[in-house]
């Protein structure tokens, strides 16, 4: 990709590494290797996403740090990694389908955006990022929810919740409790979440990407005005990775303000639900457990965690938007031709 300095100079320009779309890919070695990639990705992540998951279902705010310490002190390392082998089952499965989804639909809805609409390769780039986010999310949530309601009961054990002797327990606890559908709790509003919150943030992330590469190709062409010689800025991996790092930190800011509301409900109705509710009651609906969250702390109990979640998103789409394009180069059939 190659983003223009300015429009009426063609000298000074942005040189990127080419795009690689779907056809591009070697598909084995894409899914095996994406597979170990995000799998370690994840457990490097993990303490936060238990953090953040505990503060969801506290009656009463916890700081953060205090949170941590108390999990530190109750149950040691171990407790930052409740459910992990249980998440990492399905993250496996859940990662293949969201890539294949991504992939696929970025692809097709590019080349339908830019030659069937006429629309610049700007937008149409924001438009086909948007639809490959919200696709990918809604194909990935079909494995994922079964596996979330399950490890969100092992993180919260030690919170005073649900006692389960592991993921196999929880399954079956919870299957024998509710059904298939006790697996599914919270699918709806899982996709009202993470649908729009992919969309939200690919879509995002695109635009940021070029608004940063444009201002750094502004700043290379008012150098060539100047008098510096040079027909074009060729970045090194170090400043890739750094814009696409920044850009993805952008994009998780404006995705976790969005939709931290839904996910709070979203954690809340898969956790508490009869057997281990706080409350007691039976299983919480949408707007009970609305007002619930309203009565212990008004709006803002609707954003509890968003510290982690902010954190956790802004690491999380770091590490996975440049092991994503890192996955991708390793995985083209012909190497020679991004190197």
């Amino acid at each position: 990709m190659s983003l223009s300095a300015a429009e009426d100079d063609a000298t000074s320009e942005i040189h990127l590494p080419a795009d690689i779309d779907w056809e591009m890919l070697d598909k084995s070695k894409f899914f095996y290797l994406g597979a170990a990639l995000f799998s370690a990705v994840s457990g490097t992540l993990y303490p936060i996403v238990v953090l953040k998951t505990r503060q969801q279902v506290m009656l009463k705010a916890i700081p953060c740090f205090k949170m941590a310490a108390s999990i530190f002190r109750s149950e040691g390392y171990r407790g930052f990694y409740s459910g992990f082998a249980t998440s990492l089952m399905g993250t496996i499965p859940a990662r293949a389908l969201y890539m294949g989804a991504l992939e696929v639909t970025k692809s097709n809805v590019g080349n339908a955006a830019s030659l069937s609409l006429g629309l610049s390769e700007a937008s149409a780039s924001a438009v086909a990022n948007a639809a490959a986010g919200l696709s990918a999310a809604m194909a990935a949530q079909l494995v994922w929810t079964p596996i979330d309601v399950v490890s969100q009961r092992l993180m919260v054990q030690g919170a005073g919740l649900n006692k389960y002797n592991g993921g196999i327990d929880a399954f079956r606890k919870i299957i024998r409790a509710d059904g298939l559908r006790g697996l599914y709790r919270g699918f709806g509003i899982s996709i009202l979440t993470y649908a729009p919150s992919n969309a939200a943030w690919w879509a995002t992330y695109s635009i940021a990407h070029r608004v940063i590469w444009g201002g750094i190709s502004s700043h290379c062409c008012k150098k060539h005005e100047d008098g510096n010689e040079g027909s074009g800025y060729r970045p090194d991996g170090k400043a890739t990775v750094a814009v696409q790092g920044l850009s993805a930190a952008m994009a998780s800011g404006v995705s976790a303000l969005v939709t931290m509301p839904l996910d709070t409900i979203k954690t809340r109705l898969q956790v508490l639900d009869g057997e281990g509710s706080l409350r007691g009651g039976g299983s919480p609906t949408i707007l009970q457990t609305v007002r619930n969250l309203v009565k212990e702390g008004g709006f803002g109990a609707c954003y509890r965690g968003l510290g982690p979640r902010w954190a956790s998103m802004s690491m999380s789409a770091t590490t996975m938007i440049t092991t994503y394009e890192f996955l991708k180069r390793l995985s083209t059939k012909n190497q020679e031709r991004f190197v």
